[in-house]
């Protein structure tokens, strides 16, 4: 036998004394029925004292009736749950979004906008989907429409301040090098306009429209800032007027640059360098490591490179004029890989040359194809009535002079060594493409104005600077995860909101439930972000 509370219709509720037997509950006695909590408890422990008086199983009866009030609290609980929102990855990024600065924007559908990036990236249609199923966000379409509409002349600039700002914080207070790299961004479109364009593409979608975009970043791969350009413009010709904005120029003590950066180093490949470019650096007064083109160089400094002795890791300068130095090394590594690429390439060629598969679109100096010759003739291989290809060996046999030989162009004051390691860090450029291109998805792009273009790729802008941010602040802690490690992981951890029915209050409780989670709870925590991503 136990006691029973039983709730009814009116909001009143009955003691009644309940005894199981063979499965089957039966009531022995009804108590009384009140609505008042004192009689109600009253009237409970006359039940227990008449168990207790009558049966003499007082503790059991206790232990059943305490087991029927912790079911019905849980009953009760669950059948109050209003949502369950699967935001572990929210949270924490919410923390590192703050962190950076970018919450003095003070804007919902940026955070929101760069937080699915991050998380889930898809079209902005279904953006809105995903935020609304997963944070409980109603974000309407039209409205995220309007916002990139207006994103790139309200708050552009600010966002590219910000960054500027935080990252000199990382570093120091100083930024000393910045890595210049472009790329390019196709659409899945035949239309072209003012900004789309085709030209050369980087993903190998020549026939389709597409931008160019320079970006700027720190050592360790902080982005700075970019720019948009032309899909046709020539890659050379974007670096020059996004350099200048780092550098303070006053003109009757108004300030018309962007960032008030001075005494940076510019590193950028040898796709960059051109004597307009060395010219007009130069004469800004800027300091820059450029990539050479030594097989592009005159016959006395090509002579005078082939005459050095190749000593790995061994580097040689010479003066090209009164700023600048024609820095070469050798690498034995880097010889291997010329020539085990050449080999590759000339494998290629000579398969399509035997084929007859050899066709106008091979007749350039792209790549490998610089050892074919265009022959003027009608043979069996002809690619028209009268053009030819065929591939000439003494062209391959030059080319394996120059294996392990690498050239940079400088006009610091540095030591050899220290401007190839400088060099060598241009790899944080291409990381910020792989890692926008790919897991942030930045292409292919769906919009079709010049706005709406601007506005997702500054969105992407924001979105990797917080994965830069979470990257550093993990590695300061000594948590050995990714950051895409950890953004899976999060993106299984649910908070349950509960609403209290007397109060219309709510209750929430992010639920880590598995050893997984527990790998990443410190992170769901302000007290985690204070401690590790305030101090620089």
């Amino acid at each position: 036998m136990f006691v029973r509370r039983k709730k009814n219709k009116s909001g009143s509720t009955t003691i009644v004394i309940i005894d199981k037997s063979r499965g089957k509950f039966k009531p022995i006695k009804t108590l009384g029925t009140s609505s008042n909590a004192e009689d109600i408890e009253n009237l409970f422990k006359g039940g227990l004292e008449w168990i207790n008086t009558y049966s003499g199983h007082s503790d059991l009866f206790r232990c059943l009736e305490e087991e029927q009030q912790e079911k019905d609290i849980t009953e009760h609980v669950l059948s109050n749950i209003e949502n369950i929102l699967i935001n572990g990855a929210r949270i924490i990024l919410d923390h590192v979004f703050d962190l950076i600065g970018f919450d003095v924007i003070d804007d919902e559908i940026l955070k929101g906008l760069v937080i699915a990036r991050l998380c889930q990236p898809l079209s902005k249609s279904a953006t809105v989907d995903y935020l609304k199923s997963y944070f409980d966000e109603d974000i309407e379409l039209q409205r995220m429409y309007r916002y990139l509409d207006k994103l790139h002349n309200t708050q552009q600039e600010k966002i590219q301040q910000i960054s500027v700002e935080h990252t000199r914080k990382v570093l120091g207070g100083k930024i000393g090098l910045v890595f210049y790299d472009v790329t390019t961004l196709y659409f899945e479109s035949d239309n072209c306009d003012e900004l789309r364009s085709t030209g050369f593409s980087k993903d190998g979608k020549h026939s389709q429209p597409q931008v160019v975009l320079g970006l700027l970043v720190s050592s360790g791969g902080y982005p700075l800032a970019y720019s948009l350009f032309n899909g046709s413009q020539y890659e050379g010709y974007t670096m020059i007027p996004i350099v200048e904005d780092f550098v303070p120029r006053t003109s009757y003590t108004v300030q018309v640059k962007r960032f008030e950066l001075k005494d940076f180093v510019v590193v950028a490949d040898s796709g960059l360098m051109s004597k307009k470019n060395i010219q007009l650096l130069e004469s800004g007064g800027y300091k820059y490591i450029i990539g050479a083109r030594i097989k592009s160089e005159n016959a006395d400094i090509k002579s005078w490179i082939l005459s050095l002795e190749k000593c790995d890791a061994t580097f040689y300068e010479t003066q090209k004029s009164d700023e600048c130095r024609l820095i070469v090394g050798y690498s034995e590594k880097r010889a291997k890989k010329d020539a085990y690429n050449r080999e590759k390439g000339v494998k290629r060629l000579t398969k399509a040359y035997s084929g007859g598969n050899l066709t106008k679109e091979h007749i350039n100096k792209r790549g490998y194809n610089k050892f074919l010759d265009i022959l003027v003739l009608c043979t069996k291989y002809a690619v028209s009535n009268d053009v030819s290809v065929s591939i000439n060996n003494q062209k391959i046999i030059e080319d394996q002079q120059w294996d392990g030989w690498k050239g940079y162009m400088t006009n610091t004051k540095l030591p050899s060594e220290d401007v190839y390691k400088q060099y060598c860090e241009l790899w944080v450029v291409e990381k910020a493409y792989r890692v926008t291109k790919g897991t942030l998805e930045l292409r292919p792009m769906f919009h079709f104005t010049p706005r709406r273009i601007e506005a997702h790729v500054c969105i992407c802008f924001v979105a990797y600077k917080v994965y830069k941010e979470m990257e550093r602040v993990l590695k300061k802690s000594g948590i050995t995860i990714s950051v895409d490690k950890v953004l899976s992981i999060a993106k299984t951890i649910t908070t349950i909101r509960v609403k209290l029915p007397k109060s219309n209050k709510y209750l929430s409780k992010t639920m880590v439930l598995t050893a997984k989670h527990r790998l990443v709870e410190p992170l769901l925590y302000a007290k985690f972000w204070q401690k590790h991503g305030g101090d620089f």
